[in-house]
């Protein structure tokens, strides 16, 4: 039976519902609405007052675009002029996304990710979406589709008129609704990390003002974020060397701030505003992504890291990828790879920084000098977000990874 809303003036409608009301949800809803889907969009309307995901990359701005979202994210944002990337006292390099431009855009955001949702929730709600404030359910289906909206949860949504969508798209985070409710495993990455953060105001910044700085520690890294008004302050390590820290998340957070002279120069006379949140279990991907009448999107398909700033990218990116599918109405897969984190853990990116700083003279001569600029040109560009699907760039990470390290040991600068 084909369960499309017909149109007054054309064709069947698309019945789409979106579980979830984050960043991926309210994208895709947004999309699908002005190409005439009708789309019910479920979220619970909890908003924790932290949230990972506050440093954009510069591949987000077109698609803030196309949202016409920038000038309204601006407003409650702060430049992001580029990341300084710090391994050791001796080894640090800065990348200025306008270096790379007419590729990326010269700039992103860091954003207070609560209003950065509400203005996308905002958004979906004024094109159209019909919002049905709701903590969904997804159970497997008797029969047709693999997955359907739980009984009291298509109840909840008077738009459906007591039938299920032809498409559920799961986009519910780390929630996961639908790998829970059909049992779909994921697989998990080597780390198992665990992360604190919270935001500080007085504190001492000599960056660039929205410069993000990304600090190797004696165990894990930490972040530091300039907001508008603060500065988010994130320490990520291993979940026994957490646990050595202290016993709570704030005992965590405050003592890795004094034992880093870096951060205790940043932080050291400053004063914490904010509770300190605390996430885990990064690295997870789920084992399958899409079925009959399903799909996954954003977190809810599974977490990369937060190091690169990826995961608003892919949450935004994955949405829209999806919207441009459904268009003639039709679903496929386009999951990017981001194993290249593994480079920043290990310590090759760094090794690498090291070995073409030891390889370059004084006065290089134009072919070395060629070389240099491709090489940080294309490592820039999986920073920026702008190269974070391209084979061209990683594959040259692969290549120099191995050949290129000319007697760097990567262990000596290797985030444990």
């Amino acid at each position: 039976m084909d369960r499309r809303v017909v149109s007054e003036t054309g064709p069947p409608r698309m019945r789409v519902a979106i579980v979830g009301g984050g960043p991926s949800g309210t994208t895709l809803a947004i999309l699908l609405v002005r190409e005439g889907a009708a789309v019910t969009l479920f979220d619970d309307g909890r908003r924790p007052p932290l949230l990972v995901g506050e440093s954009l990359v510069p591949a987000v701005i077109p698609i803030l675009r196309r949202l016409d979202l920038e000038k309204e994210t601006a407003s409650f944002s702060r430049l992001k002029p580029g990341v300084s990337f710090v391994w050791s006292p001796t080894d640090r390099v800065s990348v200025t996304f306008d270096r790379f431009a007419p590729a990326v855009f010269p700039y992103a955001y860091n954003v207070p990710r609560p209003q950065f949702d509400d203005a996308l929730l905002a958004k979906a709600i004024a094109s159209g979406v019909d919002y049905v404030t709701a903590r969904a359910q997804l159970v497997p289906a008797p029969s047709g589709a693999e997955l359907e909206l739980a009984a009291e949860t298509l109840a909840a949504a008077p738009a459906l008129a007591g039938r299920q969508p032809d498409l559920i798209v799961d986009a519910t985070g780390r929630a996961r609704l639908a790998a829970r409710a059909l049992g779909i495993p994921a697989r998990l990455g080597p780390r198992k990390d665990v992360a604190h953060f919270a935001h500080f105001e007085g504190v001492s910044w000599d960056e660039v003002p929205g410069q993000v700085r990304i600090a190797r520690g004696e165990a894990g890294w930490s972040w530091c974020i300039p907001l508008q008004e603060r500065l988010s302050i994130g320490i990520v390590l291993g979940q026994d060397e957490a646990a050595r820290l202290g016993r709570t998340p704030e005992a965590r957070l405050e003592r890795a701030i004094a034992n880093d002279p870096g951060l205790t120069a940043i932080a050291g006379r400053g004063r914490r505003v904010t509770d300190v949140a605390t996430y885990a279990n990064y690295q997870l991907i789920s084992e399958r992504g899409y079925g009959r009448g399903w799909v996954m999107l954003g977190d809810a398909f599974g977490f990369v890291d937060p190091m690169l700033s990826p995961g608003v990218f892919l949450a935004l990116r994955s949405s829209e990828q999806l919207a441009d599918a459904l268009t003639p109405w039709l679903c496929r897969r386009a999951v990017p790879s981001a194993s290249e984190l593994s480079y920043l853990y290990d310590g090759r990116l760094a090794a690498l920084i090291r070995a073409g700083q030891s390889w370059m003279p004084a006065n290089p001569g134009p072919a070395k000098r060629a070389m240099a600029t491709h090489i940080s040109r294309h490592v820039g560009l999986l920073a920026s977000g702008a190269a974070t699907t391209s084979r061209y760039s990683r594959g040259l990470l692969r290549f120099l990874g191995r050949y290129g390290l000319r007697g760097v040991d990567p262990a000596t600068l290797a985030i444990r």
